[in-house]
């Protein structure tokens, strides 16, 4: 069973997507940080850097956008990228983009200053601006509208090869004009003749109220904005024939019903409105799994563990046996299902995770191919069903295999965290230990150095408790030794890392 809930806040929508009960994917959207894959603008040309063919493109969205020669020229594979499709046209053109891309020069097209039509096709992350492209493509459910390219084609992911004649036949016999181009989507080949040339009608009739809107606006801003959360939770759960979405907003559940009722006729879906006074995520263990989620440790049901990490180039996952009870007679089987369990949950959490960028995966060692191919295989099986483009490697002799998976947003621990402003971002403190040391050090600089001969140590509170125990005394010694004063005091606003010198003659703070 498949459902969506939909949990509406002030300032923060999540969507859980649940199969049997479990969370099998997970979108939260903070209302401050609105998507713009898919949004066109009216941008201008800011900054062109013709050593590595790019340009920056203010598009009025807090940082420049970024466009490359090859997001200038028509390049399938962004269409690709952006609409998780995999063409079937008519003709390869991917050999052409390659020989345009040698011949053109970003200043013959692009100028300061000028306006350009852009479309996102990569959100913005962290400081990054977004990713551009003025290859534009208008998506309807079924059809992709190419205002800028002639290519008519199918999508591959149409295994019916009567559909996909039909379908080829039918988009060709279009009355459009010539130079623009059309993508039937998966779900076009359950849709009418009627149904897919109303949909070409108002992809037609939107692509030319933007051209009219990017004529009459004087600067950058928004032309169109790609559909909502909302819109595309609805979609998907008649695409993928969902059982139910339940929502606990009512002005969220009406309009869930209005946009529904278009496609009524197509699969029975049951919108409900949830009425239960605990909060609808607590109930369905959204709650739990969200924290598990963002944790560092997952368990696994034989026992073992996963680990997350992250480094500046990549994320890492090792997979531990734990407190797996392994089979003795056959401890190759039990690390087996060991790794097993860790590719379900691996292609899991990256989905819930939204982890993207190279992803290494550390599975336990074994000690032979067929049982390596057979958790390879896995982790491939399991990665089909994620929206993301992935790339899996083969496995290396140490069990580790290196995969790709497509950034489209921030992930899950980017849009909930920040980096803590004590460590910044290490995830580490001193210890007590190494802080009494550096205590020592600067003591001795500001008698010998700053010639203070009446010092009072302020610290947090738990520093205190651990320099009572020995370090005081051997701290007054040294001051004593020196011909120096030393008093002690605390404050539990200061960091645990924190200590500070006073002078007990003028109050003011010694810099050591």
């Amino acid at each position: 069973m498949d459902e969506i809930l939909l949990n509406i806040e002030s300032k923060e929508l999540r969507y859980a997507h649940l199969r049997n009960g479990q969370l099998y994917n997970l979108i939260v959207e903070r209302k401050r940080e609105r998507q713009l894959a898919g949004n066109i603008y009216k941008g201008s040309v800011t900054n062109i850097l013709h050593n590595i063919q790019s340009a920056f493109i203010d598009i009025n969205e807090g940082e420049n956008g970024f466009i490359h020669i090859s997001d200038i020229l028509e390049n399938t594979k962004k269409f690709e990228q952006v609409y998780d499709m995999d063409f079937d046209l008519d003709y390869d053109i991917k050999g052409l983009d390659d020989k345009q891309q040698k011949k053109q020069d970003i200043e013959e097209v692009m100028k300061i200053d000028q306006p350009v039509l852009v479309q996102v096709v990569k959100e913005p992350i962290g400081s990054k601006g977004a990713r551009l492209t003025s290859n534009i493509s208008l998506a309807g459910r079924y059809l992709v509208l190419l205002p800028n390219s002639s290519h008519r084609g199918v999508s591959r992911k149409i295994e019916d090869r009567n559909a996909r004649e039909r379908l080829k036949k039918l988009i060709r016999a279009f009355e459009m004009p010539t130079d623009m181009g059309l993508i039937c989507r998966t779900a076009s080949a359950r849709a009418t003749p009627e149904m897919l040339i109303a949909e070409a009608t108002d992809l037609l009739s939107t692509w030319h109220t933007i051209m009219e809107n990017f004529h009459k606006s004087s600067g950058p801003s928004l032309l169109y904005a790609e559909s909502d959360l909302i819109k595309r939770a609805v979609i998907t759960a008649v695409d993928k024939r969902f059982e139910r979405i339940l929502v606990d907003d009512y002005a969220v559940y009406q309009s869930c019903k209005n946009l529904y009722s278009r496609y009524a006729s197509e699969h029975a879906l049951r919108i409900e409105y949830y009425r239960d006074n605990v909060p609808m995520f607590e109930r369905f263990n959204v709650e739990r799994e969200i924290d598990k989620t963002l944790r560092r440790k997952i368990w696994l049901p034989s026992g073992g563990y996963l680990f997350f990490d992250r480094t500046e180039a990549m994320y890492t996952i090792d997979v531990n046996s734990g407190r797996s009870s392994n089979n003795k007679v056959d401890v190759e089987e039990s690390l087996v299902r060991i790794n097993l369990e860790a590719a379900d949950e691996i292609a899991r959490q990256l989905r819930l995770r939204n982890i993207g960028g190279l992803v290494i995966c550390d599975f336990i060692d074994m000690r032979y191919r067929k049982n390596q191919r057979r958790v390879l295989d896995r982790l491939k099986e399991c990665m089909k069903e994620d929206s993301a483009k992935c790339t899996i490697l083969g496995m290396s002799e140490f069990g580790l295999v290196e995969m790709t998976r497509q950034r489209n947003r921030e992930s899950l621990i980017q849009t909930i965290f920040t980096t803590c402003p004590y460590c910044s971002g290490r995830g580490l403190v001193k210890t007590h230990e190494s802080v009494s040391i550096e205590i020592e050090r600067a003591l001795k600089k500001a008698i010998a150095h700053n010639q203070q001969f009446a010092l009072k140590l302020v610290v947090h509170p738990e520093l205190d408790h651990y320099l009572a125990s020995i370090d005081k005394r051997f701290l007054l010694k040294i001051a004593e030794g020196l011909n120096a004063r030393l008093e002690f005091d605390v404050n539990d606003n200061l960091h645990l890392n924190e200590f500070h010198f006073y002078s007990t003659i003028t109050d003011k703070k010694v810099e050591v």
